[in-house]
């Protein structure tokens, strides 16, 4: 079968390699749609740590099943599923708290195990024993469930930051995760939601889809300004920083109102993740900083609900749809901001 593999950074290869078969616990599917996202373009550039190539890539990922493992129940050839990106153990005591996102022995789809660029591809047991496998909503494609991953984590996030009824909630990066942050946030009852991004041309693009009820081109003007004067100074309930940059999560302090939350979504670079902080600031007006770690099985089910209802739809963001054998060129043209989601259709 033809798969796109991780040899070395700078390396990825559109190649052959044996089909696999399902083992004990296991599903083999057919790949119908793996959507790429930025973490694909910066595996292909550096590698990962978790990544000991040669390894197939691709981790949001949607398809049918053609095969069933020994000890394999409830499911049948056919069925239309997606599956989850991180993998927790289930076991350890973060799990058992119910605190899958940060367990500390999780592994993913594309890292450790093979993933979904592939013409076909096993869901390991483990998916299968914390319910990571998903069945697809009638109505939903299989485009669009392959963008409940990106929103599952988009989920999370929203939920540490307790974005709700009534926000004002500036989103900082126009990319695909910006703008799922800007459905999401009115899907839970926000106000009003502000889209920032330097590039006026990629915050358009973004904005003519999500219709943000303000559009802030940093490269045009002062951002935190721009957020105090459109909300009579006070500033915005929740800023979600869904961009690798430390000077926007440092500005973000700078226009969110008091007893506000600042979600660090964007993790930054490995070589420079530090960012500067007034601790007076947090303190005396109690504001809250929070991270987000990926997403939980039970974050993936409950995006796939979101999308089959309509509270968020994605099939217009999703800008372009590429063969199996394009999945290189993909990487390009997310690296270059041209479009909001890439799709491959294997």
């Amino acid at each position: 079968m033809k798969v796109v593999r991780f040899h070395a950074p700078g390396d990825v290869r559109f190649e052959d390699m044996p089909e696999p078969e399902a083992g004990p616990g296991e599903v083999k599917i057919r790949v119908r749609n793996c959507s790429t996202c930025g973490t694909d373009v910066k595996i292909s550039k550096f590698g990962h740590h978790h990544i000991h190539p040669p390894r197939v890539m691709g981790h949001e990922i949607a398809g049918e099943i053609v095969a069933l493992g020994e000890g394999v129940e409830g499911w049948v050839e056919g069925d239309r599923v997606q599956v989850i990106a991180a993998i927790p153990c289930g076991t350890c005591d973060e799990c058992k708290r119910g605190r899958m996102t940060i367990c500390p022995n999780q592994e993913s789809m594309g890292y450790h195990y093979e993933g979904g660029f592939a013409q076909f591809m096993v869901v390991p047991a483990k998916v299968l024993a914390v319910n990571g496998l998903n069945r697809i909503p009638e109505g939903v494609s299989f485009a669009e469930a392959s963008v409940a991953e990106p929103l599952a984590c988009v989920l999370n996030g929203q939920e540490l930051a307790r974005v709700g009824e009534g926000d004002d909630v500036v989103v900082v990066g126009s990319g695909p995760i910006g703008c799922l942050h800007v459905r999401l946030a009115k899907a839970r009852g926000a106000n009003r939601v502000f889209l920032v991004d330097l590039n006026r041309k990629r915050l358009d693009m973004a904005a003519d889809l999500v219709k943000p009820d303000l559009a802030i081109a940093g490269e045009e003007v002062d951002v935190v300004q721009a957020v105090l004067d459109a909300t009579d100074g006070r500033g915005a309930d929740v800023i979600i920083t869904a961009a690798a940059s430390g000077a926007a999560q440092e500005q973000a302090l700078q226009m969110v109102a008091r007893q506000g939350r600042v979600s660090f979504f964007g993790g930054l670079p490995k070589d420079k993740p530090t960012v500067t902080v007034d601790s007076n600031l947090v303190h005396y007006r109690e504001l809250t900083i929070v991270g987000a770690n990926g997403s939980s099985p039970a974050h993936n089910a409950e995006a796939l609900r979101l999308i089959a209802t309509g509270a968020v739809p994605v099939a217009d963001l999703i800008t372009h749809r590429l063969p199996l054998d394009s999945a290189i060129d993909a990487f390009g043209i997310v690296a270059r901001g041209e479009a909001i989601k890439v799709t491959i259709e294997p």
